[in-house]
């Protein structure tokens, strides 16, 4: 215990020595922090086997994998706050119509090209496997867009939209991701379940959606008992502790698999009770603060997570550096189409794209349903490919298209330690 107890201090310690580095670069925070965990992960720093100094092996990362879902669980409920109803008003439809087609053009784009890819080289990729790449590549990392929305104080109509995409995203890539597996298990196997391709995931999407509105309301009712702010704090804490706990639970009616989507409920969750309860904004501002050091170490983890093993299969690097182009370019036409037909303004039209390409944790848990598939290492290790490259180059992209719609202000030079000295005494003399 004492060994997590040092490596996760070290994480965090790491990972904050480290942003001041890339601040003079002008890189985002969670670049740091995925750096630092690469360095601190079982093929540099954790090579070397000193206890308590890194990540040992990828046993030791996985073994924090609760502090993983637990991050992912408050930054779900956090982006949450962002569907409130006079925020649907203004953007409700676009960012269902922007999500939706972004995420359809996106895996139909990496679908062609990967099966035009096996046609061209049969032994290279299977056409399962590009069919399941495909619905992967629908997936956005809410995490990274959130923590470089909540470094800069990004604000405005781009800001807003992207929150809500990023939101409606999960969902739309779980159906895909669910009828294009379903679609590649026939063809690997000769047989396609309907249980599978289409029940299954109606029935977490659901699920996860009740749940979520349940959790919502007894929060909202729970922390009417409650009148100070620490307390209140506490109370919506232990919610989403016990939220992301429920979420992981899975069932079987019949034939059918039940489970939730762990992101999905927590967002659900943060909906309801911000439209219910009239003191959700301060009560939000408050965990989000107290979050800070859970979300580093939800990156640093990610960035240890990251197999450098992978870069030494050629295989794996062609099929993922044409797999990252068509990703990012059906990302970009996809939203700019779709936000062209629902006539956005050209700041978000030429900008939302470049937003939507950061991926992480989300298509990896995607990439894991894969492994039945006589090539599934192959999309594992894609997968794992991509979200190197783009957990590192993602937040920075990110940034600058906030600041070209300028919705992220110069940074000052504000410093805490300095606002916080005591004030010298006025002389009135």
């Amino acid at each position: 215990m004492e060994i997590y107890l040092i490596s996760l201090a070290i994480a965090i310690i790491g990972g904050l020595m480290l942003s001041r580095l890339t601040k003079l670069i002008n890189l985002p925070a969670v670049t740091a922090y995925l750096v630092a965990g690469l360095l601190l992960g079982p093929f540099v720093i954790g090579a070397f086997g000193i206890p308590g100094i890194g990540f040992n092996s990828m046993e030791h990362v996985e073994g924090l994998g609760i502090i993983t879902k637990l991050a992912l669980g408050f930054i779900a409920f956090t982006i949450g706050n962002e569907f409130r109803l006079s925020q649907l008003k203004t953007f409700g439809s676009k960012a269902i119509t922007i999500g939706i087609l972004q995420a359809v053009v996106t895996t139909l784009l990496v679908d062609v090209i990967l099966i035009a890819l096996h046609f061209m080289f049969p032994e290279m990729i299977s056409i399962p496997a590009a069919i399941t790449l495909g619905a992967i590549a629908s997936a956005t990392a809410p995490a990274a867009t959130l923590m470089v929305v909540r470094q800069y104080k990004a604000d405005g109509p781009l800001t807003k939209l992207l929150l809500l995409v990023v939101a409606i995203d999960d969902a739309v890539g779980l159906l895909l991701v669910s009828a294009s597996f379903g679609i590649a298990s026939a063809l690997s196997n000769g047989s396609i379940s309907v249980i599978g391709v289409v029940v299954e995931p109606i029935i977490e999407i659901v699920l996860s959606l009740l749940l979520g509105s349940l959790m919502g309301v007894l929060l909202d009712f729970v922390e009417q008992f409650f009148h100070s702010r620490s307390k209140r704090m506490a109370i919506s804490v232990a919610f989403v502790l016990l939220t992301v706990g429920i979420s992981m639970i899975k069932f079987n009616i019949g034939p059918v698999h039940c489970g939730f989507s762990l992101l999905l409920v927590c967002m659900m969750t943060g909906t309801v009770f911000c439209n219910v309860c009239s003191t959700s904004e301060e009560l939000m501002s408050r965990i989000e603060s107290w979050t800070v050091p859970i979300n580093i170490l939800f990156f640093v983890i990610s960035g240890a997570e990251l197999d450098l093993n992978i870069l030494s299969n050629p295989i794996t690097l062609v099929v993922g550096v044409i797999y990252i182009i068509a990703r990012s370019a059906g990302k970009y036409y996809g939203a700019f189409s779709s936000c062209k037909i629902t006539k956005c303004s050209n700041s978000i039209t030429e900008n939302l794209g470049i937003t939507l390409l950061p991926q992480a944790g989300v298509a990896l848990g995607m990439a894991i349903t894969a492994a039945t598939l006589p090539d599934g290492s192959l999309v594992r290790n894609v997968v794992l490919f991509a979200v190197l490259i783009y957990e590192l180059v993602g937040p920075a992209l990110t940034k600058m298209s906030l600041m070209r719609a300028g919705e992220i202000n110069p940074e000052g030079r504000t410093s805490a330690r300095k606002e916080n000295e005591p004030k010298k005494p006025v002389d009135v003399k």
